[in-house]
């Protein structure tokens, strides 16, 4: 299992709540976490096969951004 790091705008408990639906709906991902105390609002997905242009892309559906980092 590999461990894709994204730099979000996802400032609190409501955002998160806001991408849930949208990461919950990507296959291949085992967990997800948003660390809201680092500056960064670091998104730290687990997975096997889902990439990280699939994981933006859902970010930034639910309207946040992700850099890849």
């Amino acid at each position: 299992m590999s461990a894709l790091k994204f730099k979000t705008n996802i400032k609190c408990g409501n955002c998160v709540a806001a991408v849930t639906p949208h990461l919950n709906a990507v296959s291949g991902i085992d967990s997800w976490v948003v660390d809201l105390k680092d500056p960064n609002r670091t998104l730290t997905v687990q997975t096997d096969v889902a990439d990280s242009e699939t994981v933006k892309k859902a970010i930034e559906t639910a309207g946040y951004k992700a850099e890849a980092i």
